[in-house]
Formats: C-alpha cells, sequence, structure tokens
C-alpha cells in the first residue's frame, strides 16, 4: 500500500516530538496537556498533547496504527479532510477526557470541603503538596483516613498529563470500520481475526468498561478513546448529511 506523505509528516513530527521529550522533561511539562486548572496549562497544549507520547511501544502502536488506518482514508477523504478529520476526532477526545475528569475533581472538592476542609486549604496543598503544607493547612488529611483517599484522586487529576494520538487515531478507526467493514482486525493479545464493523465497536465497548471500572487500574485514557471515536462517528454522518458519496464499501 502506497504511504500518503501527509502520513509520513504526522509520523515524524510524532517521533520529533519524543526525542525531544526524552531529551528535556521541560519539553514534556510544555507540550503535554495538562489539567486547566494547573499554572503549568498552556493553551497550546490543545494541540501538541497529540503528537507527545509516553514510551518507545507508546509511539510505536500509535504510529503503526496511524499509518495502517490513516492510509486509506487519505486515500479516501484527501489530504485537507483528512487533517480536519483527525485533529477534530483529536480535539473531541480531549474534551470527553476533560469533562470527565473536571467532574471527579469537583466531586472530590465537595467531599472534602463536607468535612470541613476549607478551599483556600484545599488548594495550598495541591499546589504544594510537601509535609509541611499538609501540616498546615490540611491536617485531617494525617486523621481522616476518607480525606486521604478523596486527596489522593483529586491530587493525581489537578497533576495529570496528558499525551498522546490514541483519540485522533480512534477516529480514524470509526472511520476504517465504515469504508472496510469486512477487513479482518485483531489484537496481539487476542489472535482471532473480525470484520472491523464488529472489532472497532468491540474495541470501543471495552474502553468504555475499562473507562468506568477503572479493572485494569493503568493510566490509560479510556474517555479519550471513546471521545475521538463518537467525534469521528460525529463527523461521518455529518459529512454523509452533506451529501457527499460516503457509504459503506467492502
Amino acid at each position: 500500500m502506497h504511504t500518503p506523505k501527509i502520513i509520513k509528516q504526522l509520523i515524524l513530527v510524532n517521533v520529533v516530538f519524543f526525542a525531544l521529550s526524552m531529551i528535556s522533561p521541560k519539553f514534556f511539562d510544555l507540550f503535554a496537556m495538562h489539567f486547566p486548572l494547573n499554572p503549568q496549562f498552556r493553551w497550546w497544549q490543545v494541540i501538541t498533547h497529540m503528537f507527545m507520547h509516553g514510551g518507545v511501544w507508546h509511539i510505536l502502536f500509535n504510529m503503526y496504527a496511524l499509518w495502517a488506518f490513516g492510509s486509506p482514508i487519505v486515500a479516501r477523504y484527501g489530504v485537507n479532510r483528512f487533517l480536519v478529520f483527525y485533529f477534530v476526532s483529536g480535539l473531541g477526545a480531549l474534551a470527553l477526557f476533560l469533562g470527565v475528569e473536571y467532574y471527579r475533581f469537583m466531586q472530590d472538592f465537595r467531599q472534602l470541603a463536607a468535612l470541613g476542609i476549607p478551599a483556600e486549604n484545599i488548594w495550598a496543598v495541591l499546589q504544594h503538596p510537601d509535609s509541611g503544607t499538609v501540616g498546615r493547612y490540611f491536617p485531617q488529611l494525617l486523621t481522616h483516613p476518607a480525606a486521604q483517599k478523596i486527596f489522593i484522586d483529586l491530587n493525581s487529576i489537578y497533576h495529570l498529563a496528558m499525551l498522546g494520538a490514541s483519540g485522533a487515531i480512534y477516529g480514524i478507526l470509526v472511520a476504517f470500520a465504515f469504508f472496510y467493514p469486512r477487513a479482518k482486525l485483531m489484537l496481539i493479545f487476542l489472535p482471532y481475526p473480525l470484520d472491523a464493523k464488529y472489532f472497532v465497536p468491540l474495541l470501543i465497548l471495552m474502553d468504555i468498561v475499562f473507562g468506568f471500572t477503572n479493572y485494569l487500574h493503568t493510566n490509560i485514557a479510556h474517555f479519550a478513546h471513546v471521545g475521538g471515536a463518537l467525534t469521528g462517528l460525529l463527523l461521518l454522518w455529518l459529512w454523509r448529511k452533506r451529501r457527499d458519496e460516503y457509504y459503506f464499501y467492502d
């Protein structure tokens, strides 16, 4: 299969960002997506986080998926529409992920406030989570097991760093299943080929289940995957409604 130039360029940009983040942690801090209430958040992270990756296997898997599923979609859409589809899917992934995380953050914040902890004390510890600050502003954390558990979750959200092209790639996966529903796909840990029209919905369903249950206890942004897939599906529907000649292909 011919690899479109735009796919090569996207892969190159991802590799360059990955190399720079391995060289300098400051590059990671600047370009990975931080929680919007955290002072490390910068507006450009909304886009740049899509080019950041957390390890060799992370970038290898995503770049393989971008090449394998993105190339035929470029052939269908052309470069400009593909780029719109890719980045809008990535933004949709980010929106759902941050929406879920913000909801969790506010729930935890309200629970701590219900325990009688002033809001300014919670913010002080979030911004300087050292033992001296905890002892001064948040003594309940040292003696209250429930407060400890809630604060650990609150603190992890506040200091989160989201990165990766997976959300955008899930949008591409949905488009691939739409155009090539009978293409055979399989997972490495489940080596049984399935039609794309079954494989991709199953993959999304797994992300929904793991996102709500955190069954695997990993740092995978499952709701970002779901957000990218839903955004891709919405774009397919909108473009088809505009009388574009998109329908199911074998």
